[in-house]
């Protein structure tokens, strides 16, 4: 072994970028995937259109990753959205701002963007090991052994340094199985347990709903938590505020919910359902910009024999399964009561949620290895040269941008960290 060879096990977005500080160096760079090729799941997540960042003011950016802020900040100030931004440029890929703040490719597309930079990364000598999986470490007198399966073969190495970028547990068979939480285990290296982020949420809908419904999307509302330590769930919850409250569509599915503004609140609905499962509730605001008086004033009006559901289509523009829900959910409702009607419109709990679905429908993790496992370059103090990017960390994010732009960050400052790793100890 070199003493300048280094792997980087794990070629995502965080591994590739590890990857790129590592050669710009002149280290020999290694890296092994367990897929046929790399950057899988990235070029999954791009197909509907490649989301790379966000373009929100840097002080509500952070606030994004909620817990893990405080180790993720020095980070992300090392590498912000910008200066992401402009290192896609710097590789010929234009971007640009939507009207929502995210930031995409220009063709909204990862492939482009992949190959120009797989290009630049093979012109800077990096050598890619496909169809390698990595089974873990052992360590013997001269430092550790990394052992990997190559079909029925296994391949024990030795390098200068490892970054590790194995993912979460998401998508598994694009790759990231969370496999490695085992190795950690038995070393005794803190991991906190992967759970499901950026996930779908199990709930009880009548079989009525389920087959006239599934696949719905409920656009332009308002989701938000219920208040905590009350069952007591009904219409006056209007009257409550949540910071948390987000304004979007999500999807009524087959299980339960889904979609965007269900992946926003997937976090602290996830933790509401671990410490208090009996408030496991989340409100609908069916009309975000109209008040309660406005509404009540509107329903107030002749109904000229029309049907409830007919009343608020033609009176407030709602859709045929707003009346189906409010009768679902609220099944004491008196639709000719205008008042009521109103103030349910403006806080309809949901049934009550029962599960996150699976982790590996997820569209990302929480868990992962804790912050007080690595030092600030993301070394792991139990194991010097070996440093830890992007998903494998303990942190999360909604989806947006944020969750790339943390990978890209921790693959930077892993690499980072590793390169000043190794002219410390040879110096």
């Amino acid at each position: 072994m070199s003493t300048n060879t280094v792997a980087i096990i794990g070629a995502g977005p965080a591994g590739l970028m590890a990857a790129e500080l590592l050669a710009e160096a002149g280290h020999q760079v290694h890296v092994f995937d367990a897929m046929p090729s790399v950057a899988r799941k990235f070029l999954l997540a791009g197909i509907g259109g490649m989301n790379i960042t966000h373009a929100e003011p840097y002080d509500q950016f952070v606030q994004r990753y909620r817990e893990a802020e405080p180790a993720l900040r020095p980070i992300l100030d090392a590498f912000p959205a910008d200066a992401l931004r402009q290192w896609i440029h710097d590789l010929g890929i234009e971007t640009f701002v939507g009207s929502s703040q995210r930031v995409f490719p220009k063709e909204m597309k990862a492939a482009p963007l992949l190959r120009a930079w797989l290009h630049r990364l093979r012109q800077q000598g990096v050598i890619f090991h496909p169809r390698h999986r990595c089974l873990g470490w052992q360590q013997d007198e001269q430092g550790i052994v990394w052992e990997f399966a190559q079909g029925d073969q296994v391949r024990q190495e030795r390098f200068a340094g490892v970054v590790l970028a194995l993912g979460g547990a998401s998508w598994s068979k694009l790759g990231s199985d969370g496999r490695w939480t085992e190795w950690f285990t038995r070393s005794g290296i803190a991991i906190a347990p992967l759970q499901a982020s950026n996930c779908g949420f199990e709930l009880p809908w009548s079989e009525f709903l389920k087959e006239r419904y599934a696949g719905t999307p409920i656009k332009h509302v308002a989701l938000r938590l219920a208040p905590s330590h009350s069952n007591n769930h009904s219409a006056n919850d209007s009257n409550n505020t949540n910071e948390d409250a987000k304004i979007g569509e999500f999807i009524i599915s087959h299980y339960g919910i889904e979609g965007s503004l269900v992946y926003a609140l997937s976090a602290p609905l996830r933790q509401r359902l671990q410490q208090a499962p009996n408030d496991a509730f989340l409100i609908v605001d069916w009309l975000p910009h109209n008040s309660v008086a406005h509404i009540q004033q509107k329903l107030a009006q002749p109904r000229k024999g029309m049907s409830f559901a007919n009343v608020l289509r033609k009176k407030l523009n709602l859709p045929a399964i707003c009346a189906t829900l409010l009768k679902e959910c609220l099944p004491e409702l008196n639709s000719n009561d205008a008042a009521a009607v109103a103030q349910a419109l403006k806080a309809m709990p949901l049934p009550r949620v029962s599960a996150t679905r699976p982790m590996d429908e997820a569209i990302s993790c929480a868990g992962g290895v804790c912050f007080t496992a690595v030092n600030e370059q993301l070394m792991l103090t139990q194991l010097p040269g070996v440093f830890i990017a992007g998903e494998m960390l303990d942190w999360e994010a909604p989806t947006g941008g944020y969750l790339l732009t943390a990978c890209f960050a921790t693959g930077k400052q892993a690499g980072q960290g590793l390169r000043s790793w190794l002219d410390e100890s040879h110096r």
